[in-house]
């Protein structure tokens, strides 16, 4: 029998727990819920950037599907990542005429609302898409105009069927 001192194994053990200690993987990004109708979907999000906005990932698998009928409320729902930034929901529906139009929520404030709900605006409307869009910080201050943009850092898109 071979027989290891014991300041031999503390080397290899060590690293192994410093190993695993030292995983800086970025939490997964958050998800946001839709809910019409008595059912729910989870989206993950089409477009997510770093805080900075210098590192975007696209995913165009991530649009979820919902069947919403005419004259039926959808709940949206964000978790705190994105509640404690602004945020809105931009949405298009069809009217009686089927034409379509585009309109949006107003911008929550950080930490004020982690839902809204998305109302028809006349029973005959009927709802395409919407899309949650959390903002990301404000660019620098144009120098001809002082004016200030505010890009989008995040998505997250419902198609209704």
């Amino acid at each position: 029998m071979v027989r290891v001192p014991p300041r031999l194994l503390a080397v290899p053990v060590a690293a192994l727990l410093l190993a695993g200690c030292g995983s800086t993987e970025p939490p997964p990004p958050p998800q946001v819920t839709f809910a019409a109708g008595g059912t729910s979907i989870v989206a993950r999000p089409a477009q997510y950037c770093d805080v900075a906005l210098t590192q975007c990932l696209t995913d165009v698998a991530a649009p979820v599907r919902l069947a919403v009928p005419p004259d039926t409320p959808v709940q949206v729902t964000v978790p705190p990542e994105v509640a404690q930034t602004p945020w809105q929901v931009v949405f298009s529906y069809a009217d009686a005429a089927g034409t379509p139009n585009d309109e949006r929520s107003p911008v929550f404030a950080p930490d004020t609302r982690t839902d809204w709900t998305l109302a028809p605006g006349a029973p005959d409307h009927r709802l395409l898409t919407a899309e949650v869009q959390q903002y990301g910080m404000p660019t620098e201050p144009d120098p001809q105009t002082g004016e200030r943009e505010f890009p989008i850092r995040a998505s997250w898109v419902l198609n209704v069927s």
